[in-house]
C-alpha cells in the first residue's frame, strides 16, 4: 500500500446550495410570489375600473329607471309631481303585447334591420375584396374616402340624403329622368312606407359600409397566402378560394360585423326621425321611433318605457346567439 492510499481525504465544506422546498412545505419566498400574483392579477381591474364606473353611471342608472318606469303608470301628472307614482305591474306590457300596431313595429324593424345588415355585408366585403387588386395609391385614397364618409355626422349625411331624394328638386329624380321612357321628375319616394324606408335604407347602409369595409380589409391581410395559392394549385377558381380558404378565416370577423350591425340597425333613430321631419307616420314607424313617440308625443312615459325594455331583451336574444357562435368558434379552435 502507498502513502497516497494510507492519506486521509480532504474534508470539503459543506454545501451551502439548499434543496428546493417540496410543494408541500413551500418556501420562504412563496407568500412573496402570492401577493406579485395577486398584485398581477388585479392590475387589470384597477384599469378597467375607471370605465366601468362610467359605464354604471351612464348605462346603468338610465336602465335601471327604464325598467322602474315600465311597471308604473307614470305619465304627466307623475312627471311634474302631481301623482304620484303607481305600480301597475305588468299592466304595460300586456297593453303593449295585445296591441297589433306594436306587431306590425316589430315585423317592419326586423325586416329593416336584416335588409340593412345583409346589404351592408355584402357591398362590404365586395368592395373589401376590389381593394385588394388594386394599387397601393388607389387603395390609400379609397380608404380616406371611406373614412370621411364614416365621420361625417349622421345629422348632415341625413340632409344630404333628404336634398337627394327630394320630389321637386332632389339630383336622384333628375338622373333617372334622363332614362329611355323613365320620367321621375316629381315623384315622392315617401309617398310610401316601402320606398321611403328603402331610402332611409339606403342611408344607413352608406353610413355603416366604410367599417366595414375598414375591417374586412384588416382581416384579408391575415389570410396566408400560401393556402389560397395551394387552394388554386388543387384546381379551385376564385369562389372556391373563397368559400373554403377566406370566409373560414373571416369567420369571427364576420360573426362580429354581423352582429354589430344587427345591434346598430335595429337601434335606428336619427335617420327615420329627421327624414320624416320629427313627425314618422305609422308606416315609418320603427321600434325606436315608436318607443319614442308614446312616451314624448302621447306622453305615456310608462308604455314607451315597456316599449324600449323589449327592445333592449329582443337585443340581447342578438347578443346571446353572437356569443354562443363565438364560443362555437372558440371550440373549434
Amino acid at each position: 500500500m502507498t502513502a497516497a492510499d494510507t492519506t486521509t481525504p480532504a474534508k470539503l465544506p459543506p454545501s451551502t446550495r439548499q434543496a428546493p422546498p417540496s410543494p408541500q412545505t413551500g418556501g420562504p419566498d412563496t407568500p412573496r410570489r402570492k401577493r406579485t400574483a395577486k398584485g398581477a392579477a388585479a392590475i387589470p381591474w384597477a384599469l378597467l375600473a375607471p370605465c366601468l364606473l362610467i359605464l354604471a353611471l351612464v348605462l346603468g342608472y338610465p336602465l335601471v329607471r327604464l325598467v322602474t318606469l315600465s311597471f308604473q303608470k307614470f305619465g304627466q301628472s307623475q312627471l311634474w309631481g302631481f301623482q304620484p307614482a303607481e305600480s301597475v305591474g305588468f299592466d304595460n306590457f300586456s297593453t303593449v303585447l295585445g296591441d297589433s300596431e306594436f306587431w306590425d313595429v316589430v315585423v317592419r324593424t326586423i325586416v329593416f334591420a336584416v335588409g340593412c345588415v345583409v346589404f351592408t355585408m355584402v357591398i362590404g366585403m365586395l368592395i373589401a375584396l376590389l381593394l385588394q387588386r388594386v394599387s397601393g395609391w388607389m387603395k390609400t385614397l379609397i380608404n380616406i374616402v371611406l373614412v370621411a364618409s364614416w365621420g361625417m355626422p349622421i345629422i348632415v349625411a341625413t340632409t344630404v340624403f333628404k336634398w337627394l331624394f327630394d320630389s321637386d328638386y332632389g339630383i336622384i329624380n333628375a338622373l333617372l329622368s334622363k332614362l329611355p321612357g323613365v320620367e321621375m321628375i316629381g315623384h315622392n319616394w315617401f309617398a310610401s312606407g316601402p320606398q321611403g324606408l328603402a331610402v332611409i335604407m339606403l342611408l344607413v347602409v352608406w353610413g355603416a359600409v366604410p367599417f366595414v369595409v375598414i375591417t374586412l380589409g384588416a382581416g384579408l391581410t391575415q389570410v396566408p397566402k400560401e393556402l389560397e395559392e395551394a387552394a388554386r394549385l388543387d384546381g379551385a377558381g376564385a369562389w372556391g378560394v373563397f368559400r373554403y380558404v377566406t370566409l373560414p378565416i373571416l369567420k369571427p370577423i364576420i360573426v362580429m360585423l354581423t352582429t354589430l350591425s344587427v345591434i346598430w340597425d335595429m337601434g335606428v333613430f336619427p335617420q327615420v326621425f329627421v327624414m320624416r321631419g320629427g313627425h314618422p307616420e305609422a308606416e315609418f314607424q320603427l321600434l325606436t321611433t315608436y318607443s319614442y313617440d308614446k312616451a314624448f308625443m302621447i306622453n305615456d312615459y310608462a308604455q314607451g318605457s315597456a316599449i324600449a325594455l323589449l327592445t333592449v331583451l329582443l337585443l340581447l336574444g342578438v347578443i346571446g346567439v353572437y356569443m354562443r357562435q363565438m364560443l362555437k368558434i372558440g371550440d373549434v379552435e
